[in-house]
């Protein structure tokens, strides 16, 4: 219900501030991640949307508008990856620099601008709906990208990656509920998991659902060599770090972020102030 997906490369961070870039914080720029974040946080107030839907319908207002915003605004999501994916990386000078030859390269550009405009893009339903509808046809028109697509997902765990990371985020806006009160009395805490447990499976079709159509969508204009050379370096050992540093960062970001929901979303349903 509450899940949210992420995208592999798509999760990397960009330092801010004004001072001298790292070497992390030029990676980061090269994966157009101001950008990033402005998407990430638009999706933020469309997930918040849905929330009040289906949690307190027509009730949130004005306050849940903000409250939704001031949680989902970029630069303090950005503040919280910063930190972490330094402290990951900061001890693999030599790894960084593999991942920003790739990254710098046209190839590495190329990339990063498509995943950034087919993440926003996908903000469209109607967008999103026309994707689905080609991936269905993706397997007759482009076998050889199909195949190139699925060794992407398989080498980065991309669906099991997300699953994990959607359902962290779920115990996690679960937590932020009870600690505000929003259960009544404390809910214990198998009882909770077994909730949880139980959305496992309809994440995982969620996720997969989502991340082939829109995979395909974002690098249909790469040519096979290019698509090939990304599929390379994710399975080189910089591009597993890399993949392993961000899903781990993200999932702590979107921790934070979906604790603070909750807690944001039980004092509207208990009418305290948030």
């Amino acid at each position: 219900m509450f899940a949210r997906l992420f995208s592999p490369v798509l999760l990397v961070l960009l330092m801010s501030g004004p001072g001298l870039a790292g070497p992390v914080r030029e990676l980061a720029a090269s994966l157009r991640f101001t950008e990033l974040f402005e998407v990430l946080s638009d999706e933020g107030l469309r997930f918040g949307e849905g929330l009040e839907a289906d949690l307190f319908p027509g009730e949130g207002g004005a306050r849940w508008t903000r409250e939704v915003t001031r949680i989902h605004a970029p630069a303090v999501m950005q503040e919280m990856a910063e930190a972490d994916l330094e402290a990951r990386l900061e001890d693999q000078p030599e790894a960084v620099a593999k991942m920003r030859a790739f990254f710098d390269s046209p190839t590495g550009q190329r990339i990063s601008d498509l995943e950034v405009q087919a993440r926003r893009a996908y903000l469209d339903d109607q967008v999103k709906a026309a994707a689905e509808r080609a991936w269905g046809n993706f397997g007759v028109d482009l076998p050889g990208r199909v195949v190139l697509i699925e060794r992407l997902i398989e080498t980065n765990d991309l669906i099991e990656q997300n699953v994990a990371g959607g359902m962290n985020a779920n115990l996690a806006f679960y937590q932020g509920m009870r600690a505000a009160g929003a259960f009544g009395e404390d809910v214990p805490d198998p009882d909770m998991m077994a909730d949880l447990w139980s959305q496992e499976d309809a994440i995982r079709e969620e996720t997969a659902s989502w991340l082939l159509p829109y995979l395909a969508m974002a690098y249909r204009p790469l040519s096979d060599a290019e698509l090939t050379a990304y599929v390379e370096f994710s399975q080189s050992p910089e591009g597993q770090l890399l993949n392993r540093a961000l899903f781990a960062t993200f999932d702590k970001v979107f921790a934070v972020v979906s604790r603070d929901l909750g807690t944001a979303a039980a004092g509207m349903l208990t009418g305290r102030d948030i």
